[in-house]
């Protein structure tokens, strides 16, 4: 029978004053009981409006009407078609603003809770399927990859089902990429993701980690050594500043560099080697997911008080709306509409508060979002002892600096032809947040599969 709900079946999880203390996953994911029940939402409309919201193509009415059916194996598998990283997207894809922005069920009430879905037909998929997927006949073609964070994977995993011999070159030494160092471990369990790139390693794709492509090998010495195209996934992991004074001192940190010391680097466990400040009072500067990742990682370190500092209001927070519900659920604290102009230090040089000034919205701007201006007399002292500063990331210019005729955008981005990926270099393709700047993890997965496309048509002839 369909289930004619007008809203979701809630998503079970943590309480917020326990799971604010620990970093086990947040949401523990739908019952199969759940699933079926919400899966007959789905009214399997004729146009599929949800499918053109998708950037990887997911035939999400099918893989639903299998959920329904209680076929969950199909289900993952209708996925697995589209998607090499379902378990993933399930948990951290914007769903709200692509897929189930557009779903019918959406008019009247909430839509389809597809990410839920599409995370369940991947964890029981995981948990009661052990055998890898088969390895497809070699086709004799050899392609490198720059970079193993979605668009990387995406790419090599297509490139290998087709049976391509690729080797994706990292420069960390765990491969993952934003998924491993950027998010964190309460939204996305490192174990799932070296599950998904175990896949890939099954279907023949070799990772190289400890590989900074522009120091320990050049684009132009991978074309020499016989990969016959490159494709450069390498994200945007050079962070912003705002060039306030204060920047510099002790406690002051980028996203980035807190996230990597967290996530990858594990400074949450007792035994971790990894220095980290445990602060009283934080403020992270930003509105968007980075920054909830990084003050709902403080407060899981132990911070009493912990400030969201936006300049904007929340209607323009560019954040996840569960993102930031998860937040003040867990008592992180909005100090919106109000800008830093300076971070005070004491005689030891570390953070002693952060000095702010009142913001006010005045006429849009170019990206149609209403302006901040400056209250006059507003200014204020907002005590803290830790800054982090998540206010966006671009791509590092190490590759552009080291491959002649690679041409970029004035603020780093690689330059790509949108249908294809290529670069101003022959062969060599580029996608995700090294284009883009930073951006949402499916999106670099669809640019992963551009590209992918568009290697196997050069490479086989198949070109239109």
């Amino acid at each position: 029978m369909p289930n004619m709900s007008l809203k979701k079946n809630e998503m079970p999880s943590q309480e917020p004053n326990v799971r604010n203390k620990n970093f086990k996953e947040v949401a523990l994911g739908y019952t199969a009981e759940q699933a079926i029940d919400e899966a007959r939402r789905c009214l399997n409309c004729k146009n599929r409006p949800c499918v053109s919201g998708c950037p990887v193509n997911i035939m999400i009415p099918d893989f639903i009407a299998k959920m329904a059916e209680g076929d969950f194996e199909g289900a993952y598998q209708v996925i697995a078609k589209s998607s090499a990283l379902p378990a993933v997207c399930g948990r951290v894809c914007p769903q709200e603003s692509q897929c189930e922005k557009l779903c019918v069920r959406g008019i009247k009430g909430e839509p389809v809770g597809i990410g839920r879905l599409e995370r369940f037909a991947a964890d029981w998929h995981n948990e009661h399927v052990q055998e890898a997927p088969p390895k497809p006949e070699p086709n004799g073609h050899r392609v490198a990859v720059i970079g193993s964070g979605p668009s990387g994977l995406t790419c090599a995993g297509d490139l290998a089902r087709l049976g391509y011999e690729v080797t994706v070159f990292e420069a960390l030494h765990t491969a993952g990429g934003v998924l491993v160092y950027g998010i964190p471990e309460f939204r996305l369990p490192k174990a799932i993701v070296q599950k998904e790139i175990d896949g890939l390693k099954a279907m023949g794709v070799k990772i190289e980690t400890n590989m900074v492509i522009g120091r320990a090998l050049s684009i132009d010495e991978l074309l020499e050594d016989g990969f016959e195209a490159v494709f450069i996934g390498s994200g945007a992991g050079l962070p912003r500043f705002m060039n306030i004074p204060g920047e510099n001192l002790k406690g002051v940190y980028s996203a980035n560099e807190f996230l990597t010391r967290v996530n990858l680097m594990k400074a949450y466990l007792p035994g971790s080697d990894t220095p980290i400040q445990h602060a009283k009072r934080v403020a992270v500067v930003g509105g968007g997911n980075v920054a909830m990742d990084a003050a709902r990682c403080a407060k899981r370190l132990g911070a009493e008080d912990v400030y969201i500092v936006y300049r904007r209001s929340e209607k323009e927070l560019p954040a996840r709306a569960e993102e930031v519900e998860h937040a003040k659920e867990e008592g992180i604290i909005f100090k919106l509409l109000n800008n830093p102009t300076r971070i005070l230090g004491d005689e030891n040089g570390s953070v002693a508060g952060m000095e702010c000034l009142e913001m006010e919205l005045g006429e849009p701007d170019a990206s149609g979002r209403r302006r901040p201006v400056e209250k006059a007399g507003s200014e204020f002292t907002l005590d803290v002892d830790c800054v982090i500063m998540a206010i966006g990331t671009s791509p590092n210019p190490l590759i552009k600096s080291t491959t002649e005729g690679l041409e970029t955008q004035r603020w780093g981005g690689i330059i790509v032809e949108e249908e294809t990926g290529l670069t101003s270099r022959e062969n060599v393709y580029a996608g995700g947040d090294a284009v883009t700047g930073a951006a949402t993890v499916i999106l670099a997965m669809g640019a992963g599969k551009t590209a992918a496309k568009a290697i196997h048509e050069r490479l086989s002839g198949k070109e239109s």
